[in-house]
């Protein structure tokens, strides 16, 4: 599902506007030989991980430029977000959601022509591109046309059999307790754990969401909350379409980015951006 002709990667660091101030961000754009030019439809949002306490752009960038080099006909936004280091919840999410409103502002500064946005991330930035969906919904806009959550953090009660499971090997208690460390600095307010903005998966209401691509991670600690997400949006008449990654080490962050580098994950979001395109991708 790889494009015949590698892409002339682009890259530029710019600022975007959070709910409380200037946030970091990185465009990826892509480019391939005797391939249209001029604004791109498909604008996708990312938001990195790192558990809520830490992580910036640096550490999805091997996973992004993959992702567009391969994929040419879109564009990816990469924002940071407030740490909770900094402000715990709800700082995150109210920036998720402010970067999706400046991006739909700024679609002629991005060289989109604002037709497609998708909301996507990875680990804790799974958790607010989910929020920043309900968000949306709630809200009024901006309209979102997708949201893709990779190996996303949606339960702070850690309450998943797979959760309670792994973590009798070494590696995956070790990673288990990285998202428990994350959760007590993001919500340390113990009544936050319940909201929908912090807990998706706990939300009653998720009805009218965009249509979904969930990837979770055969031996993660975090692929059953993934998964029991999914189907409550099934659940909703949400399309979804819910994938495992193959087994890949999780005892640390970074180790999730280097999971979703693999072509398995940016084929699954390829044919989930072209089903959004209502087009058909070329043969693998």
């Amino acid at each position: 599902m790889m494009d015949p002709v590698p892409a002339q990667l682009k890259m530029r660091d710019i600022e975007v506007a959070g709910a409380h101030g200037p946030l970091a961000a990185r465009l990826y754009s892509g480019a391939f030989s005797g391939a249209p030019t001029g604004k791109r439809d498909t604008l996708i949002v990312f938001f990195p991980g790192g558990g809520f306490v830490s992580g910036d752009l640096d550490e999805a960038d091997e996973f992004l430029r993959g992702l567009v080099s391969c994929n040419s006909g879109y564009l990816v936004l990469a924002s940071n977000y407030t740490l909770a280091t900094t402000s715990p919840f709800p700082a995150a999410v109210e920036d998720a959601h402010a970067v999706l409103l400046w991006a739909k502002k700024n679609k002629t500064k991005l060289g989109w022509n604002g037709k497609r946005l998708v909301v996507a991330g990875i680990e804790a930035g799974a958790n607010l591109a989910a929020v920043s969906s309900l968000m949306s919904r709630d809200r009024g806009g901006p309209a979102l046309s997708g949201q893709i959550l990779i190996m996303p953090m949606l339960d702070p009660g850690l309450s998943s059999s797979s959760m309670r499971e792994l973590p009798t090997c070494t590696d995956k208690a070790k990673a288990a307790d990285v998202c428990a460390a994350g959760y007590r600095g993001y919500l340390p307010n113990a009544a936050d754990r319940t909201h929908p903005y912090a807990s998706p998966l706990q939300s009653s209401r998720l009805k009218n969401l965009p249509p979904a691509l969930i990837l979770s991670g055969e031996d993660d600690p975090l692929r059953d909350e993934a998964e029991q997400y999914g189907t409550k949006l099934i659940s909703c008449g949400i399309k979804t379409t819910v994938r495992r990654l193959p087994s890949a080490p999780v005892s640390d962050v970074e180790a999730r980015n280097e999971c979703a580098c693999k072509v398995f994950a940016l084929s699954e979001i390829a044919g989930f951006i072209a089903a959004l395109d209502g087009t058909e991708l070329p043969p693998s």
